[in-house]
């Protein structure tokens, strides 16, 4: 019988517990149980930086720092890492400002009968990227889980 990849469980584990971890961090940010972080992009710490240190760490454990597979998964990993820590912060900010700027129009329309607005029925996704500290918070902890997993796997392998 065939074994899952433990690569993949390695990273899926990681993204998993880190999208949980991030219920705990938004309630100690505001004070309020709150269950959509669970499901959501952004926050603290990274899911997606936790998933491929993981991976990384896990791979390089496993076939040694030289390796083809070790060195895919950390370029995969600085990618992924860069996008959510850099474009997809950016797209964030800018969802925010075209929300802000809606709310303004509006307000104005209010005041200026012949400026017709249509505001939007749903806002933009604000929440998209990472901050470089929760891009950071994700790598340490998968990096962790990555070690974790390495060392719960040598001590599962028969000795000959």
């Amino acid at each position: 019988m065939n074994t899952l990849n433990k690569g993949i469980v390695t990273a899926l584990s990681a993204i998993s517990l880190a999208q949980g971890l991030k219920i705990l961090t938004h309630k100690k940010e505001s004070g309020k149980w709150d269950w959509r972080p669970l499901l959501q992009t952004g926050g603290m710490p990274s899911s997606h930086s936790a998933g491929v240190s993981a991976l990384a760490t896990y791979t390089a454990l496993q076939k040694g720092k030289e390796s083809i597979e070790t060195a895919l998964a950390c370029v995969f990993g600085v990618i992924v890492m860069y996008d959510a820590q850099g474009i997809r912060r950016h797209t964030g900010e800018i969802a925010q400002l075209v929300n802000d700027l809606d709310e303004d129009i509006e307000l104005l329309s209010g005041h200026y009968p012949d400026l017709l607005h249509v505001r939007r029925e749903e806002e933009l996704n604000e929440l998209l990227g990472h901050q470089p500290a929760e891009v950071a918070g994700g790598a340490f902890f998968g990096i962790a889980l990555g070690l974790l997993a390495h060392t719960l796997g040598k001590n599962k392998q028969p000795k000959h």
